[in-house]
């Protein structure tokens, strides 16, 4: 009895340690420490899951966040984050977090709270004192107003938590031009891949602390970034011919990074196709499932959210 009594008083206390605007996360140090988030802008990257076509361009905002347990205990409770659910066809796309080593991406069933404006979720693991716990929230909206060729939006982040370093990054969509955003970048860089990903760093921000960011591009391309990448993996021919035509990714790169994959992909496809209807639209559930993922995975290595080491540790998970 007296076991469960501290079990929640400690769930208790994680809870309340990330909640915005409490007086006591301010003055004393939280029992879960707001470490670092990365915040990725990535317009026209991808559509929804459950999309298979889409009428407006969507932008899809990421968190990838890092809290740390700053007491000598382990520490196993309800996180709770607040998103912009009052934002234009504002849909939740993915959430996770990673297990204790990081080889593992666990998606998770977590709970919505339309009138906080919040999502929570249980950890899936302990985590140890001085130990981080890193978790992924992906949400997409429709706050890109586009009128023909011209895109604009404005990104407005509000801190919901003590926050050590906050790292905003824009990704430029293929296949775009004019690429401006106001205030301009702290950094720019282009990764492997030839995507432009412009950087802000924002040391130490506070609940309730805004920064607000306008981009404006031109793009006459319907397809979204995902989708390119797509067709210059699965297809190599027509992969030279893209890489030719946009410049941005190096074939042999995409063949030692995805060829392995798509054999894999291939052969699940003839061997599904031999199967009887029952079996074969659960295998069907399975194989969408696992190019869900597969995509997801790839999509962060190309963003940077995960280095190559950790992509490849991560697929033999799947």
């Amino acid at each position: 009895m007296i076991r469960k009594f501290l079990t929640w008083i400690g769930m208790l206390f994680l809870f309340l340690s990330i909640l915005p605007g409490q007086s006591n996360a301010q003055e004393e140090t939280p029992i879960l420490k707001m470490e670092e988030l990365k915040v990725q802008v990535m317009p026209e990257y991808a559509k929804h899951p459950e999309d298979k076509e889409q009428d407006h361009p969507s932008l899809l905002i990421g968190y990838h966040g890092t809290l740390v347990n700053n007491t000598d205990s382990p520490l196993k409770g309800q996180i709770e984050i607040p998103l912009p659910m009052n934002e234009d066809e504002f849909r939740i796309g993915f959430v996770a977090d990673y297990n204790r080593n990081l080889t593992e991406l666990n998606e998770i069933e977590y709970e919505k709270d339309q009138d906080k404006g919040t999502i929570s979720w249980e950890t899936t693991e302990e985590i140890q004192p001085n130990e981080s716990y890193k978790f992924v929230i992906e949400y997409y909206t429709a706050q890109l107003v586009a009128k023909g060729e011209s895109k604009k939006a404005t990104y407005q982040f509000k801190s919901f938590a003590n926050i050590g370093l906050v790292n905003v990054i824009f990704l430029e969509p293929l296949k775009s031009e004019q690429f401006q955003l106001t205030p301009p970048a702290d950094s720019h860089q282009e990764n492997g891949y030839g995507m432009n990903m412009f950087s802000y760093q924002i040391q130490g921000m506070k609940p309730d602390d805004i920064k607000e960011f306008q981009l404006e591009y031109t793009r006459a391309e319907t397809r979204t970034t995902m989708d390119i990448m797509a067709e210059m993996t699965g297809d190599p021919a027509h992969g030279k011919e893209a890489v030719k035509q946009n410049e941005t990714l190096p074939i042999w790169q995409v063949i030692a990074l995805v060829g392995g994959i798509c054999i894999v992909a291939a052969v699940l496809i003839l061997f599904l196709l031999k199967r009887k209807k029952p079996i074969q639209k659960a295998q069907e559930k399975e194989t969408k499932d696992y190019e869900i993922k597969k995509q997801r995975l790839r999509a962060m290595l190309l963003d940077g959210s995960i280095s190559e080491q950790e992509y490849n540790e991560l697929m033999k998970k799947e």
